[in-house]
Order: structure tokens, then C-alpha cells, then sequence
């Protein structure tokens, strides 16, 4: 790639352009850098995008690696436990029902698995900035949606990586499954011994030199290592890569390794999201419109149950769960992740499916305050009606 500075500083001008246009109308950053790369797709030729793609997977492979810096062990088993209802029925109802849906349109197998794949998890990064706009992070019905998310945070690796064996197969049978789980237990195993044995015993090493320079080497070495043995494995980079995360977690410096490692993720985040949007061929983007809208209605359909049963489940009232029902949505970064596994001209149809439920989820969200005080009063009525009569 010729002149290289140049088109670098110009593409990091143009993100921080469309980043800030977006915002001031207050639609998330990540759709800004897609659809530049579906406008500028054309300047591009074969060698600058595999440029584009080697600089990308740098973001996204940071992104799982601080990620997993949030969960160590403990904390992972203890939401787990709390969360595991409403995350099954999440999977169950997005990812499961979505492929269905998706299969019965026509579509191949892995490809219908790939859309439930994309349906299956909530932005992650829109969700939690919402909620602090909003001020209802610290609310029951805040707590409830940060407990899915990161659900969805821990499955989402594990989704992406069965589905990156699969593709590499290109069939699904009883044996492949089998293969790709055994890989990803086995690859899971191995963190928690080292977490286990190695990282926490060089835990006072670690905290010692931590705000030395030297210390970004080490933990970005940990999570590419880790990131190419899964991809040697015919796995998902990110699942490494957020095991990695897991594995420094126990050393009691998350915090520490985040601050050093997301000013670079926050450079290099945009290149996949811009990447990904040269990727969407739109001349190969002919699709069944009513396998959209049914998709697309049925997606934001699920995430309502999820938020307004799973939020009992968890406890909490009858309002907090309705606004729930009307805050999950929006998708996003990891939609984007798994719809780049599929072929380009599926990657049209799922370009539009991310971009309309992240505009419509952001809209419902900001109007999930309302619409729970107006129908939670109609239900309270109603309860005490019942009760009267």
C-alpha cells in the first residue's frame, strides 16, 4: 500500500468525522465507520483490504482480550448463577429461533446459524452507554441488563468460535459439533490451569511493575499468543483472546491492563467496523425482504420477552421489567464479529438487519421510561381489579 501515512492519517480524520456527526444525532459511532466503508468500498483494491483486514483483526482481537480482563473466575461463576435463566432463554429465543426462522427462508444451514448468531447479543458498548445517559445504571432493572450482557459477553466467544470451526468444515454433523466443543473446552481448561497455577502466583510480580512500560508488551503478548493457539485450532481468535483476558484477571490488575490497553483498541476498533462495511457487496446483495422484516421484527419481538420475563425471574417489578423488555435491542460489535464470517453477499442482508435494530433499539430505549410507566400503571390497575373482583 503506497503512500501510506497519508491514507491512514486521512482514513483516522474521516472516523473521527463521521464518529462525531453521528453523535451529535446520537446514533452509535460503529454504524458511522460501516456505512464509510460501504461508500468508500470502491477505492479499495485486493492488497489494501487485506491490509484493512490484517489492521482490524488487531482491534477486535483487543477488544475480547479487555473483555475478558473484567471476568476473573469467581465473578464469572457468581453471575452465572443469577443470570442463567434469562440468558438461556436469550440463546434459546435469538440465536435458536433466528436460525430457525432463517433456515425455513431458504438459507443453508451454517449460513441460518450465522444470522442467529448475529441476532443473538445486545450491544454491549450502546446498552451500557444508554444506561449511563439515562441514569439508570445503578437502577435494579440497570443491574439486571448488565447481568445479560455480560452473558452474552461470555457466550458470544464461544458462539463465534463454534460457528468459525463449522465454516472452516463446511458441513454440520454429530462428530464436527463434537470436535469444535471438545477443542473449546479443552482451549477453556487450559486458561483456568494457568489462571489457577501460573497467574495467580505471580500475582505480587505483576502488581510490583505494574505502571511500568514494559507491562502493555507483556499483557498484548499473552492475548495474541493465546489468539493464534485458538486459531490453530480451528477456532475463534476471540475466544483466546478472551480467555487471555480471564487468565490476567486473576492477577488483580484489570484495571491497570485496561487503562494501558484501551487507548489502542480505541485506534484500531474502527478499521474492523470500516472493514467490514468494504466487505458488504452490494451488487451481490439481492435477499428476501420478507425473511428481513420478519427477521428483523422477530429479533426485537425476543429481546422484549427476554427483558420482560427474564427480568421477573430476576426479581424485579412489574415497570422495571417492561423497561427492560424495551432496552436490549440494539445490536452491535458482536453482530458485527459473526456476520464477517459469512459470505459477502449475505453480509448485505446482515449489514441492514444490524443497522435497523441498532437505530430502532437505540429509539425504544430512550422511549423505555414512558411506555413502563404507562403500562406498568395499566397493569397495576389491572391486578387490583382482579383482586376487587
Amino acid at each position: 500500500m503506497d503512500h501510506i501515512f497519508i491514507i491512514g492519517g486521512v482514513l483516522f480524520l474521516l472516523f473521527f468525522v463521521v464518529s462525531y456527526l453521528f453523535q451529535k444525532v446520537r446514533l452509535p459511532s460503529l454504524l458511522s465507520y460501516i456505512f464509510l466503508g460501504v461508500g468508500l468500498s470502491w477505492m479499495f483494491t485486493g492488497p489494501e483490504l487485506r491490509v484493512l483486514d490484517e489492521i482490524s483483526r488487531t482491534g477486535i482481537v483487543l477488544l475480547f482480550f479487555l473483555l475478558g480482563l473484567h471476568f476473573p473466575l469467581n465473578r464469572l461463576i457468581g453471575i452465572s448463577r443469577r443470570i442463567w435463566q434469562a440468558g438461556v432463554m436469550d440463546i434459546v429465543l435469538n440465536f435458536g429461533v433466528s436460525a430457525v426462522i432463517a433456515y425455513l427462508f431458504g438459507l443453508g444451514l451454517i449460513q441460518a446459524l450465522i444470522i442467529g448468531g448475529v441476532a443473538y447479543a445486545s450491544s454491549s458498548a450502546m446498552t451500557i452507554r444508554l444506561l449511563e445517559e439515562s441514569g439508570r445504571m445503578n437502577s435494579p432493572e440497570g443491574e439486571f441488563k448488565l447481568a445479560l450482557l455480560i452473558f452474552e459477553d461470555l457466550a458470544a466467544p464461544v458462539i463465534v468460535s463454534v460457528l468459525v470451526g463449522l465454516s472452516a468444515t463446511g458441513i454440520i454433523t454429530g462428530s464436527a459439533l463434537a470436535v469444535t466443543f471438545g477443542k473449546v473446552i479443552l482451549l477453556s481448561a487450559a486458561a483456568i490451569l494457568i489462571a489457577y497455577y501460573l497467574f495467580r502466583r505471580v500475582d505480587l510480580f505483576i502488581q510490583r511493575y505494574i505502571q511500568k512500560d514494559f507491562m502493555p508488551l507483556f499483557a498484548v503478548s499473552i492475548a495474541f499468543i493465546f489468539a493464534g493457539i485458538a486459531e490453530y485450532m480451528d477456532l475463534s481468535k476471540l475466544l483466546g483472546a478472551f480467555l487471555a483476558g480471564v487468565m490476567l484477571s486473576e492477577t488483580g490488575t484489570s484495571r491497570e491492563f485496561d487503562r494501558m490497553i484501551e487507548p489502542v483498541k480505541n485506534l484500531f476498533m474502527p478499521f474492523f467496523f470500516f472493514w467490514f462495511g468494504t466487505s458488504i457487496d452490494l451488487g451481490a446483495g439481492r435477499f428476501d425482504i420478507v425473511a428481513l422484516v420478519v427477521l428483523i421484527l422477530w429479533g426485537l419481538f425476543a429481546k422484549m420477552i427476554v427483558g420482560l420475563w427474564g427480568g421477573r425471574i430476576y426479581g424485579l417489578t412489574v415497570k422495571g421489567s417492561i423497561r427492560a423488555a424495551f432496552s436490549l435491542g440494539q445490536r452491535g460489535e458482536f453482530s458485527v464479529v459473526i456476520a464477517a464470517l459469512a459470505l459477502s453477499g449475505l453480509r448485505f442482508f446482515l449489514g441492514l438487519y444490524i443497522a435497523v435494530t441498532a437505530v430502532v433499539g437505540v429509539y425504544l430505549f430512550r422511549l423505555a421510561p414512558s411506555i413502563g410507566e404507562k403500562i406498568g400503571n395499566w397493569w397495576i390497575r389491572r391486578e387490583k381489579e382482579k383482586t376487587a373482583g
